[in-house]
């Protein structure tokens, strides 16, 4: 048996254990700025920590379980019931690994991590996290994705045949993870295709004239729109067209990127003041991490990790003890490079795959968003 040890991972006092309401909520530790989640029924508690058992999102309430005992993953809508800590979207998947509720006898109580759960028993379960290279999709899982696909792709052709559009055309979003670092986002997360989604227009409102963008296809809008039945109005590409390419020339856009990896600028720490001063942003009450990674989002030692505080526009070494939102960006450090030395839009980080980004609470922040 293998020892066990307890951690007191947050403490409420009294008056915070009276202010609980019955059903869900949603309590951070002053300490560490972690978020945890206490059920409440009838002076009986359970707890966990507010982290989904499938790729670590942030859980918010979910609107739409009226009982009040679910809460939703803001990364793949995953759903669990807190009253029972059985997760409810996908069906019969996983526990959620409940902490101790220790009732203290002044009326507080603390929340206690036990590691590990069980000693007398090994978690007999197949781990979640992936291996270096690995792409592993249980049979479950593969099935819900699937699912969810197939109902995004209703959703899709259900809304476009109620705006009853005289021409669509699905271009954003229909793109190919080619970059070889990014293979396993291509092979995990199959998408659902353009033409899949033009079939399914034509079936369900035949009246609505649909094309896809391909490399050769010509669409004449004004023929089109005077004329949705003339077939002139699309040319399709050649029947030996290539669609997709077999090899892709990264070189010469990899290059380009890293070329700026090295200029001067970044030979000392005070381009990030300044750099942040010329964006401008400030008076929101924001704390981001930025760290600069290789390719495969790894930490590297030459590249800088920091702290800006955007409320004042600062550059803290640590988080401060004031409430706030928390953004901790890792981005690949020729893209963030080449965006600085450039004055590029942050949208050449987001879009692409560049970064990771993880948000404390799991909220948008579009004044941010759309400032940077």
């Amino acid at each position: 048996m293998a020892s066990q040890i307890a951690k007191v991972l947050l403490s409420l006092d009294a008056e915070a254990v009276g202010s609980l309401k019955e059903g869900v909520n949603f309590k951070k530790s002053t300490e560490d700025g972690k978020c945890y989640i206490i059920f409440k029924s009838n002076n009986d508690f359970k707890a966990c920590k507010n982290q989904c058992k499938h790729q670590g999102g942030l859980f918010i309430k979910d609107i739409e379980d009226l009982d009040g005992m679910t809460v939703k993953c803001t990364k793949h809508n995953w759903k669990l019931n807190v009253s029972t800590m059985k997760y409810v979207n996908p069906p019969d998947s996983f526990l959620q690994d409940e902490l101790e509720v220790s009732m203290l006898d002044d009326g507080g109580l603390q929340l206690v991590e036990l590691s590990p759960v069980d000693p007398w028993m090994a978690d007999p379960r197949e781990p979640l996290e992936l291996q270096k290279g690995e792409v592993k999709v249980h049979s479950w899982k593969a099935e819900f994705i699937k699912n969810e696909r197939k109902k995004l792709l209703n959703y899709k052709a259900t809304l476009v045949k109620s705006l009853q559009p005289r021409i669509y055309c699905p271009f954003a979003g229909y793109f190919v993870e080619a970059h070889p670092s990014d293979r396993y986002i291509k092979d995990s997360n199959i998408k659902n295709s353009a033409e899949d989604l033009n079939a399914l227009i034509n079936k369900l409102a035949p009246a609505i004239k649909t094309w896809t963008p391909q490399p050769g296809a010509v669409l004449d809008l004004g023929l089109a729109l005077r004329d949705p039945t003339n077939r002139e109005a699309i040319t399709n590409p050649p029947a030996s067209a290539k669609i997709y390419k077999d090899s892709w020339e990264f070189d010469l856009y990899v290059n380009e990127l890293k070329s700026a990896i090295k200029s001067d600028i970044f030979k000392h720490q005070n381009w990030i003041q300044f750099y942040y001063t010329w964006a401008g942003f400030q008076n929101y009450n924001l704390i981001v991490r930025v760290i600069e990674t290789d390719d495969k989002f790894e930490c590297i030692t030459d590249g800088y990790d920091y702290l800006v505080d955007f409320l004042d526009l600062s550059f803290p070494t640590k988080r401060p003890n004031r409430e706030h939102s928390y953004l901790e960006i890792k981005n690949r450090i020729g893209v963030m490079r080449y965006v600085v030395l450039h004055g590029c839009l942050w949208d050449d980080l987001y879009i692409g795959f560049q970064n990771r980004i993880s948000r404390d609470p799991d909220i948008y922040h579009h004044k941010y968003r759309h400032f940077i």
